[in-house]
């Protein structure tokens, strides 16, 4: 089957898939999207996935990887962000692989989008710890160690002065309360702040579409652990997760 997998990165409100070439990060199809159904009820999500995929080109089998907005362990959705309750507690990878007709792999998309940034992004050669976060809706996180993942880290919902803090740092905060960037800036600093004391890391890579405009607000920060933004931006997700079916499928 060659190098190559298939990534596919479901979120509250759009699907998108494209075929990587794992060894280089590198799309080697067209990036596809479609809505998430009304409601984000399992078996329409399903079978959105299995049309996204049947439009990829290529008719061999590959790898199929499928990151997902949920703490997900032994391919169980554990939680459940923008999409149906029906989620939590739900064998999503059976439910993919028997829609797909082949075994497919499930994983958190922070997650996802980190396996990308480590393997051939921002964090490539970096061999300390690697804390990886997506400012958007909330805040996802995910852990690397000399370039392993350590899965399901949910440390955007680290308390700080009695509060669940994504929902002050969050880029949904910035967008709901008319944040400048340097307001914006001072909640970000208290919550890299209150990482950096707890964990060390070696560096901070920061994703999210807000990304794009990191030198707004990046620089506004005063840590002694390098921040970085993500190179890869909304492809990460997808060449992640792909990587990482290629290595486990």
């Amino acid at each position: 089957m060659g190098k190559k997998a298939i990534g596919v990165d479901v979120g509250g409100t759009g699907i998108k898939a494209a075929v990587v070439d794992t060894k280089t990060g590198e799309l080697t199809s067209e990036r596809l999207k479609l809505g998430t159904p009304d409601g984000g009820e399992p078996e329409d999500i399903a079978q959105v996935v299995k049309a996204i995929v049947n439009s990829l080109p290529g008719s061999k089998p590959k790898p199929i990887g499928i990151c997902f907005p949920a703490v997900v362990q032994n391919g169980f959705t554990q939680s459940a962000a923008n999409v149906s309750d029906r989620w939590i507690g739900l064998d999503a990878k059976t439910l993919f692989s028997e829609a797909l007709g082949q075994e497919v792999l499930v994983m958190n998309d922070a997650d996802a989008a980190g396996v990308a940034e480590v393997d051939f992004g921002a964090g490539r050669s970096v061999k300390g710890l690697i804390v990886m976060t997506t400012l958007g809706t909330g805040i996802g996180t995910a852990l690397f160690y000399k370039g392993r993942l350590i899965p399901n880290a949910e440390l955007g919902h680290i308390e700080i002065d009695g509060v669940d803090y994504e929902t002050m740092a969050a880029y949904s905060a910035m967008e709901r309360e008319g944040l400048s960037f340097a307001q914006w800036a001072e909640r970000l600093q208290r919550y890299y702040s209150q990482l950096e004391k707890l964990l060390s890391p070696a560096l901070f890579i920061v994703g999210g579409g807000i990304s794009k405009s990191s030198d707004e607000f990046l620089p506004l920060l005063d840590l002694k652990t390098p921040i970085v933004p993500a190179q890869l931006l909304n492809a990460a997700g997808i060449i992640g997760v792909a990587a990482a079916a290629r290595e486990s499928v």
